[in-house]
């Protein structure tokens, strides 16, 4: 996929392929998103496996929906895995070091109200675009097959 994918919030999501996956397009400007077959928690340890089993350096996992809790407030259920390749990573703040906003990489494996589970994240040609990378056009394709990868095996998909 080399174009950035854009969904209007509320709006309907759109479905692409790519490397025979099929992705929704999330209701968020720049984010994509694959479906789990699998439990929120299944779906957690195998993405936070395949990172590891592809030597990817995992950064952290945030529980978002505990946070919430902590603080009185219920959110659905979500934890935000950071985790990247900064050989990889490093030549984009090098070509614009705003692009750190970004990096590492995220991903955040979500429960919707209805139980589908899902891996999003932020495609990474609207990240080069965000940034106007220009000089890194393999680099974000390597990042972006990276993605795909790991969600979907994270995803069973």
């Amino acid at each position: 996929m080399t174009a950035a994918i854009v969904a209007v919030p509320g709006a309907v999501a759109a479905q692409t392929q790519e490397g025979g996956a099929t992705r929704m397009v999330a209701p968020a400007a720049g984010v994509v998103r694959l479906k789990s077959a699998n439990s929120f928690d299944e779906t957690l340890v195998r993405l936070k496996a395949d990172v590891q089993a592809k030597g990817i350096r995992f950064f952290d996992a945030i529980d978002q929906s505990g946070l919430g809790a902590q603080a009185d407030l219920k959110t659905a259920r979500s934890t935000l895995v950071l985790f990247g390749n900064p050989p990889l990573g490093v030549q984009f703040l090098q070509s614009n070091p705003y692009a750190g906003l970004d990096w590492p990489v995220r991903m955040l494996v979500l429960e919707e109200a209805d139980g589908s589970v899902w891996v999003a994240w932020t495609d990474f040609a609207y990240i080069a675009d965000r940034y106007a990378i220009t000089d890194k056009g393999p680099q974000f394709k390597m990042a972006s097959e990276v993605a795909l990868s790991i969600a979907s095996a994270a995803t069973g998909r």
